[in-house]
């Protein structure tokens, strides 16, 4: 079946400016802070314990080659995004560089990821505010945090960077201190009460039942790190959902890109060496945030309180930049008419209203999970890791369109002021880690299990696309129709 031309797509002479509906409201500074608090994930502060018991200092490696895929993946992004004017996000430019199909399942599918991911940030905000009020009934944090945030993005773009901006604060400012508190702690050769000593050299001298100090589960271990970490980057692409509502997108996109690997080394690398040479990795304590543990043992008495705030703004951010990025997708795909035309409407502020009010209602369906109870809550961990899965599809799918990219517009890549170094190579290394990704994801049951029922998801959407082709079919016969009556 042929597909329908995608609105943005233009040929390779072809300048098209065209005027913008959304607002233009995001600064450099919201779109920093965008791309820094999609970067860091509430699994730093909570999961890394999780991570290092796998695969002890070489966490630090885990990282750091996610960071430099992850880095690739947004350059790519940025170099199609500022080659077309008309591109408001990397929807519009795989609908016009891989067909309206390769569009629809890629527009679709990170709205459903950000739509279980804003329920499940919700489900975390219940629980950490259980913390403080465990008398609290769950049903008030969830009502309270979605009407906010709500009320929050409706008046205009700005409103929404201007909570990221906070948000990505707190979790920067958490990092920095702990930086801080560790290389002060390993200077002065703190002495934790089971008599250990802080140093760098922990970071290799604990050999694990491998017998290696840095690889401890050896390759194993390594791998099936890969998995849990690399969920913590979901969202990094936000920046590439926001570009047609920032303030002059040929400056702050690619100074923001740009500053990803010195962001991965700040906010990864830095703070997880740290935790392991304060605390070696036999010596950290599971059931609790390796966050926690570091600033208990500096002596702050209410660190879990603080870790619990952090986390606490973490999932609250994330559920805001779910309700911002799938309200903004949505708007997207009505436009080009793969979705209900009502939700393309705009305030006048330039904000996509109805589909903010959609995404809303979605979000309500937590409170239908935290009434069912555990088993709801157990079959939704498997929805989320499907989810997650979708974040891997819509990477691969901007390399993909990367690839085809410089084939088919070669002037549009030779006329680029920002062209992704190494782009081919790179395009190709990323495709094949995020296939080992894939792989890795199938070696454990509940991640497994995902990846079973992720096909029912795709064959969903290729149902609804088939049904939009067939209704735009309808619509064209019938203006023909009307066209030939009227002669």
């Amino acid at each position: 079946m042929t597909q329908r031309p995608s609105k943005h797509t233009v040929t390779e002479n072809e300048s098209s400016t065209g005027e913008e509906s959304l607002q233009r409201g995001l600064s450099y500074r919201h779109i920093q802070l965008i791309a820094i608090g999609g970067a860091i994930g509430t699994g730093l502060f909570l999961g890394s314990a999780k991570t290092i018991s796998l695969t002890g200092p070489s966490i630090v490696f885990v990282y750091a080659i996610i960071g430099i895929i992850i880095y690739f993946v947004l350059r790519a992004m940025g170099e199609i995004l500022l080659s077309n004017p008309k591109y408001k996000s990397f929807t519009d430019f795989v609908s016009d560089i891989l067909g309206t199909r390769a569009g629809f399942f890629v527009g679709w599918s990170y709205w459903f990821f950000w739509v279980t991911t804003g329920i499940a940030d919700v489900l975390a905000i219940t629980d950490y505010t259980h913390y403080w009020f465990p008398e609290l009934p769950s049903f008030i944090p969830a009502l309270i945090v979605i009407g906010a945030l709500l009320a929050l993005n409706l008046p205009s773009v700005k409103n929404f960077g201007e909570i990221e901006f906070w948000f990505s604060m707190v979790k920067i400012v958490s990092i920095l201190a702990l930086i801080a508190v560790g290389a002060v702690m390993v200077v002065f050769g703190f002495t934790s009460p089971d008599g250990t000593v802080a140093s760098i050299t922990h970071l290799w001298d604990r050999p694990g039942p491998s017998g290696n100090g840095v690889f401890i589960h050896g390759l194993t271990g390594f791998l099936g790190s890969f998995q849990i970490a690399l969920f913590a980057f979901v969202g990094a692409e936000l920046v590439g959902t926001a570009v047609a509502e920032t303030k002059n997108p040929e400056r702050t996109l690619p100074r923001a890109i740009n500053a990803v690997p010195l962001r991965m080394v700040l906010f990864y690398v830095l703070p997880l060496s740290a935790i392991l040479a304060v605390t070696p990795w036999d010596k950290l304590d599971l059931n609790m945030s390796p966050f926690v543990g570091m600033f208990s043992l500096a002596g702050v008495s209410i660190a879990a309180s603080l870790i619990n705030f952090v986390v606490l703004t973490s999932a609250t951010s994330s559920a805001n930049s779910g309700i911002f990025s799938t309200s903004r997708m949505v708007y997207g795909l009505a436009e080009d008419g793969n979705a209900p035309s009502f939700l393309k409407k705009l305030s006048k502020n330039g904000v996509p209203t109805n589909a903010l009010y959609l995404t809303t209602v979605l979000l309500l369906f937590s409170l239908v999970m935290l009434a069912f109870g555990r088993e709801l809550l157990e079959a939704f961990t498997v929805v989320t890791s499907v989810a997650s899965i979708m974040g891997i599809f819509t990477w691969s799918m901007i390399l993909v369109s990367y690839l085809v990219y410089r084939k088919k517009f070669p002037k549009r890549h030779e006329a680029s002021q920002y062209k992704m170094p190494f782009g081919r190579t790179m395009s190709w290394v990323g495709l094949v880690f995020f296939a080992l990704m894939i792989y890795a994801l199938s070696l454990q049951p509940e991640t497994g299990l995902a990846l079973a029922l992720s096909p029912i998801w795709f064959i969903g959407v290729e149902l609804g696309y088939e049904v939009m082709v067939r209704r735009h079919a309808r619509k064209r016969l019938l203006a023909e129709s009307a066209r030939a009556e009227t002669k």
